[in-house]
């Protein structure tokens, strides 16, 4: 088998650091490019055996139906999720492989970091230091200890997700589509409906997928039926949350907090430097402005492990791919 090429979008300078040391002698070379895939970027795949994507790349019926007369074999994604890919119009056209699974330490501990940062106010603290001001006023917090954490997806970033909370002394009630029957016998994890873990959560973290059962899981009518005071966690998809239910409930302080990693109209801002623009999503840039809305921009897996794993699994399953036809992690 010849030395394979695949086009790369969406490049970071983390992205290149990792994937050019697991291409190395493996037979796979990749091209770099800085733009996203979409209808119109599309062209630059011509003349390669394959393309990578990332979550806010674009790849619907025209791209596909591009890539496929251009010769392109094989869709890498270097994520797990892939709600930006239309899977079932690919079929027959092109493979499709994913990275289930990298480092799920990494988007666990973020969540678990971004809910210390924010109930125990240490972003505005720092803040504050910085000006040497080191009144506590206004710095109040909540213990975690004894308190109901709600999970939605119980998966492998999930599963992680409960033994943090577990250390902290947190009473989980869990809900997954397919529960898993080892995770009831856990001291402290009980499985429940999702109205029940609204009612009774005190704080509520998704770590699911996104998919036309899932799209705005936590919307107006979930969010009158939460705890007043809850505090929401996302670090899986944007679309998760219905952002504008989000605002109006943070606005009428029935939300407490929000957590946020992910934005359900991220994909043109986040993973860029927007400092020099005007933000023209009012929905988001009015969330940014609450003192109770913490928001990363979709940094949850950004660790050297993870982003070994990521690259690691993804050349194995392009040469898996060239070489027999199939692939483990294949869509």
């Amino acid at each position: 088998m010849s030395d394979l090429t695949i086009a790369f979008f969406d490049t970071k300078q983390y992205d290149k650091t990792s994937f050019e040391k697991y291409s190395k002698d493996s037979g796979v070379t990749f091209k770099f490019f800085e733009t996203k895939l979409n209808e119109d970027t599309v062209r630059l795949a011509k003349g390669f055996d394959g393309v990578c994507v990332f979550v806010n790349d674009t790849v619907n019926a025209a791209v596909i139906d591009k890539m496929e007369k251009m010769g392109v074999k094989v869709l890498a994604l270097r994520c797990a999720g892939f709600n930006n890919v239309d899977v079932k119009y690919a079929q027959g056209k092109l493979q499709v492989v994913r990275v289930p699974a990298y480092s799920p330490y990494a988007v666990a501990e973020h969540a678990m970091a971004m809910l210390l940062a924010s109930v125990r106010r240490i972003h505005k603290a720092y803040i504050r230091s910085k000006d040497f001001n080191f009144s506590l006023n206004g710095l109040t917090g909540f213990d975690l200890h004894g308190k109901t954490m709600g999970i939605i997806g119980t998966g492998r970033i999930g599963r992680v997700f409960i033994d943090i909370c577990l250390g902290f002394g947190m009473n989980v009630l869990a809900y997954d589509k397919y529960p898993a029957k080892e995770l009831e016998n856990k001291d402290n994890v009980k499985y429940a409906e999702l109205d029940e873990l609204f009612e009774n959560s005190d704080i509520i973290s998704l770590h699911c997928p996104l998919t036309e059962e899932t799209h705005y899981i936590i919307d107006k009518k979930a969010i009158d039926t939460c705890k007043k005071g809850v505090i929401i966690i996302n670090t899986s998809r944007g679309a998760l949350v219905d952002s504008e239910a989000l605002l109006n409930g943070i606005k009428e302080r029935q939300i407490g907090g929000a957590c946020l990693d992910v934005y359900e109209e991220e994909s043109d801002l986040f993973f860029e430097d927007n400092s020099g623009h005007i933000l023209e999503d009012d929905t988001l840039a009015r969330l940014i402005t609450m003192p109770n809305v913490l928001v990363t921009s979709h940094q949850a897996f950004l660790t050297e492990e993870a982003l070994e794993n990521i690259a690691e699994t993804t050349v194995q399953n392009i040469l898996d791919i060239f070489k027999t036809g199939e692939c483990k992690n294949s869509i």
